[in-house]
């Protein structure tokens, strides 16, 4: 696995390097000195800030959002979740009832839209990551993603969605979910943009109230765009 130096987690955080040493003394991010210098395992920076996306209010999520934005060129694109996501890619209802079928159903989804390749080699590499560390949150949605970008089978970023008619068990720890989010990010900072970003649409709006609601992908896409729009709005 990939180990980052401090410059290059500097430019994924878009700090500067002294910063990222900062944080790395004082405990705020996982690193260890090799031969006097710094060195961070992505795979353990990559899971760390997953964990403080995940902890975070709507407040924190914003300013981690804006932390992430801060170099984006130009011709970089906005990490949208509504742009991200596509009708053919939301199944309402999703028929899956086991946590294998969910997986597998959901990177069949995604694969309608062209975008991935190789909808098997997704389901594994989620499942691996499910088995490393479950997504299933307590609010009864899960956000299943590989534990690292699948670029070799993906043309671009994408999110594909699916709402069980029931809460099915999905977790070891006794989670009942119902609504799933598949995020297939093309590189580190898209992916933690993009958790980033639903994580505020699901905390800070009515989505996942409206999104058990609708009755087709149609609606459902209306409401994840309505949820962009108002936390847009509060930025």
């Amino acid at each position: 696995m990939q180990d980052y130096d401090a410059g290059q987690l500097a430019t994924l955080l878009h700090v500067t390097p002294g910063q990222v040493i900062k944080m790395a003394e004082k405990g705020r991010i996982p690193g260890r000195r090799v031969q006097g210098q710094w060195r961070f395992s992505a795979a353990e920076v990559h899971h760390f800030l997953e964990e403080k996306i995940g902890d975070s209010d709507s407040e924190q999520l914003q300013r981690v959002e804006q932390l992430l934005d801060r170099g984006k060129t130009a011709q970089e694109p906005i990490a949208r979740i509504s742009d991200l996501c596509d009708s053919q890619a939301i199944a309402v209802p999703l028929a899956s009832r086991t946590r294998g079928s969910v997986i597998r159903d959901m990177c069949t989804l995604a694969a309608q839209t062209g975008l991935l390749w190789d909808a098997n080699a997704m389901a594994e590499a989620v499942k691996q990551r499910e088995e490393l560390h479950p997504t299933a949150l307590d609010n009864g949605v899960a956000l299943l993603h590989p534990r690292r970008p699948q670029t070799s089978i993906l043309a671009d970023s994408l999110i594909a969605v699916g709402i069980c008619s029931a809460p099915i068990p999905f977790s070891d720890q006794g989670h009942l979910t119902d609504v799933f989010f598949l995020l297939c990010s093309y590189d580190d900072r898209s992916h933690l943009k993009i958790l980033a970003r639903l994580s505020r649409m699901l905390s800070g709006t009515d989505m996942l109230a409206e999104l058990r609601q609708a009755g087709d992908a149609a609606e459902a896409l209306q409401c994840i765009a309505a949820a962009e729009a108002v936390i847009e709005e509060t930025a």
